[in-house]
């Protein structure tokens, strides 16, 4: 089998020119997508490629909504979860289908950290952590602002939202920006930005559900996996990391080979993350976006590439879907999507030993994830 220190130099095409040198995609927008239920306007814009491959993101949570890509006969279909419209997204039905994630994305543990001597108390509501951000005003729940901006790609979808000091309990005013441009060849790249005037805890990721045989489609156990990842962070039973990084090696973790995704998952269905919901740890990133997984179905022969400057990827097999009806009527079982969200370490703030996500005034925070799509 090919492991992924063969997939580095095999997509070493990507990884090289990585999507500033290929052709940007068409934008169009903004179309009007309808009403918060506090009456703000949501719009959406289109993206699409020459090579086959679209796109829609939202300004409600600056959210990747639709994502279409040919099989290998040619045949598109979308591959991410979503719905219809806008009280889709607001309803309980919503499990943070493509949205930007953040102040924090992941758990933070008790809904606590010191920063330079002060304790801060966020919201609860994730079991007894704080996960993604918050429960009124997190980065998923906001209308962003939107503009079509000319890149040294092409044309390319930039949202900007500033929040103010204190949001969800969080210190400093915190500007971010999330740019999504399509290549002509597939390749959908997130790049983000963040500036404060104190010093806070910043964790982005996109959390879209993805299954590459179809967005509604019964399983994402038979998708192989591949995952630039020798070690791991295991967790206690509320999901938080216990502090050690362990090697992936003679566990279901270890991905480091193509595996089918439910090849060892029942190892972890009886456990507190129901199957896959952990932070891997990437083989060490670079300022350029590098491999990070690889997403296969092989029935339709569609490949994702996941590149990025992050240092972890969290893999989360859908453990809570249940069955929810979403965009066209389709249903969302259980384990029938994956999310691959490119991240920091959850509870990083509280662990000294992990990568620092503290943001501090005079520094610019930038990240960047590739979506990269394609057949095989």
């Amino acid at each position: 089998m090919v492991g992924y220190r063969e997939l580095l130099v095999a997509f070493c095409g990507v990884l090289c020119m990585g999507p500033e040198q290929g052709r940007g995609a068409e934008v169009s927008g903004p179309i009007p997508f309808g009403k918060t239920a506090a009456g703000e306007d949501v719009a959406v814009y289109a993206l699409k490629s020459k090579s086959g491959v679209s796109a829609k993101v939202m300004t409600r949570g600056a959210t990747l909504i639709e994502l279409h890509a040919p099989d290998k006969s040619g045949q598109t279909v979308d591959v991410v979860l979503g719905f219809n419209d806008v009280a889709g997204y607001e309803s309980d039905r919503d499990q943070f289908f493509g949205c930007t994630v953040g102040r924090y994305a992941n758990r933070i543990a008790k809904g606590k950290f010191t920063l330079d001597g002060k304790e801060y108390v966020l919201a609860i509501n994730n079991g007894p952590n704080h996960l993604h951000g918050g429960v009124k005003r997190s980065l998923n729940r906001v209308v962003w602002k939107a503009e079509v901006v000319q890149t040294k790609t092409g044309p390319a979808v930039q949202f900007r939202h500033s929040s103010p000091d204190g949001e969800e309990g969080y210190p400093g005013k915190l500007d971010v920006t999330v740019t999504y441009a399509l290549s002509d060849a597939g390749e959908l790249s997130l790049d983000y930005t963040a500036v404060t005037d104190k010093a806070t805890p910043v964790n982005l990721t996109n959390h879209t559900y993805f299954n590459l045989a179809g967005a509604g489609a019964d399983t994402i156990l038979d998708h192989e996996l591949t995952v630039a990842a020798e070690s791991y962070t295991p967790v206690d039973d509320t999901l938080i990391p216990t502090g050690k990084i362990a090697p992936v090696k003679d566990t279901p973790f270890d991905f480091t080979k193509p595996q089918k995704i439910g090849a060892r998952i029942d190892a972890l269905v009886k456990t507190a993350a129901m199957g896959y919901d952990h932070n891997f740890v990437l083989t060490p990133r670079t300022k350029a976006p590098t491999f990070a997984a690889k997403l296969r179905d092989p029935s339709s022969g569609r490949v994702l590439t996941v590149l990025t400057t992050q240092p972890g990827i969290q893999i989360y097999s859908g453990n809570f879907l249940k069955g929810e009806q979403g965009r066209d009527g389709k249903t969302y079982k259980l384990r029938s999507a994956l999310c691959l969200e490119t991240q920091h370490f959850p509870d990083s703030v509280n662990q000294p030993a992990f990568p620092s996500v503290i943001l501090r005034p005079g520094e610019t925070l930038r990240q960047t994830t590739v979506f990269a799509l394609g057949t095989e």
